[in-house]
């Protein structure tokens, strides 16, 4: 592993885990002693970080962990919504490559097997996770628009923006995998808009699909054990809503 990734990795895990917790300013001599790295990838992780938003810079110079209110996580993933809504239109609109098609229908069928006889384990929702990553990440390659993947590869960079971000804790909470099947339903619903090449049905599913992350954020965050299955959580500024 090179100096900078170790870096980047390392600080990044720092920062989510809230080993350093949000508003403190980093000190690059302290996280060079911490993660035994050299000042220069130091600099390079901070800069990108800061273009992640995990870090915002301060008057005074250097950076500082960001806070984040429940207005911003739900900003984050608005936005996701629309971007993903534009990949799903654009796909449909522009017909999508059969391969990638087949590619996109193949993984709302494993997601359906999975959901038909998995339980609430460890296992089962790391294949979710997978399956569920898979399915956008392929949902934004229809869409042969390289400005729309570059704009949702920076917003998922955020903690709580990336299509995974509630799973966890939603499971945490249903003790079931009931809470996943609106969210499979819609899956099948966008395969089917973009193969009848239906843009704004596609794009209205896409879009509502994100906003299951919305209507999950209220419960998660008052419920403590499922609040810490979120990649994150100590970051949210509590007392700004």
């Amino acid at each position: 592993m090179s100096q900078t990734i170790k870096a980047l990795m390392g600080l990044r895990e720092l920062i989510l885990s809230g080993e350093i917790p949000p508003g403190e300013r980093l000190v690059e001599v302290s996280l060079v002693e911490r993660l035994e790295v050299s000042r220069t990838p130091i600099r390079a992780a901070l800069i990108k970080l800061a273009e992640e938003g995990l870090l915002e810079q301060i008057s005074s110079g250097g950076y500082a962990v960001r806070k984040f209110t429940e207005h911003d996580i739900k900003d984050a993933l608005e936005v996701r919504g629309v971007l993903e809504g534009t990949a799903a239109r654009l796909a449909a609109e522009r017909g999508a490559n059969a391969h990638s098609l087949t590619r996109l229908k193949n993984c709302v069928e494993r997601i359906d097997d999975l959901l038909e006889t998995a339980q609430v384990t460890s296992s089962g929702i790391s294949h979710y996770f997978d399956l569920n990553e898979l399915f956008h990440r392929q949902l934004v390659v229809l869409s042969e628009s390289f400005v729309v993947e570059r704009m949702l590869e920076r917003i998922v960079t955020l903690p709580f923006a990336s299509p995974n971000a509630f799973v966890m804790a939603r499971s945490e909470i249903d003790q079931s995998f009931k809470s996943f099947l609106i969210a499979q339903e819609q899956h099948r619903g966008i395969v089917e808009a973009i193969e009848n090449r239906e843009g704004m049905r596609a794009e209205t599913l896409a879009r509502e699909h994100a906003r299951l992350a919305l209507r999950n954020l209220k419960t998660v965050l008052n419920d403590k054990s499922a609040l810490d299955q979120v990649p994150g959580s100590r970051l949210i500024d509590s007392s700004v809503a």
